[in-house]
């Protein structure tokens, strides 16, 4: 009688080592998390006016504003300055964490992502 359903020949090793690569894949990018905390990046506007720095982390670790941008009359545009430059300075965090990130899932589109199920 012949057996029907279940795993046919190889398929067992072939999801072995399909969950081989996928613990490879967590290592790598658990290590790349961590170097990633390391990062900085500063972003400025007002032509240089207003610089923020931001780690890995996605915190504040630095802002520098330049004298002449500092007007106790006119606090609202430095708010702005300092929002705009902050912004930025996460944006391009987020941009260099997912270059890092898909370099190691080879482009996957988000884990799963290029999978047919």
């Amino acid at each position: 009688m012949a057996k029907r359903g279940g795993f046919q020949g190889g398929m067992p090793g072939n999801m072995n080592n399909l969950m081989k690569q996928a613990q490879k894949m967590q290592k790598q990018m658990e290590e790349q998390a961590k170097e990633m905390e390391t990062k900085e990046v500063t972003a400025s506007s007002g032509g240089g006016a207003v610089e923020v720095t931001v780690s890995g982390k996605k915190e504040v670790i630095k802002i520098k504003l330049s004298e002449e941008v500092v007007d106790p009359d006119d606090i609202e545009m430095l708010e702005d300055l300092i929002m705009a430059a902050t912004n930025e300075a996460l944006r391009k965090m987020d941009e260099m964490t997912s270059e890092s990130l898909s370099k190691i899932t080879g482009g996957l589109g988000g884990l799963g992502g290029g999978f047919p199920f």
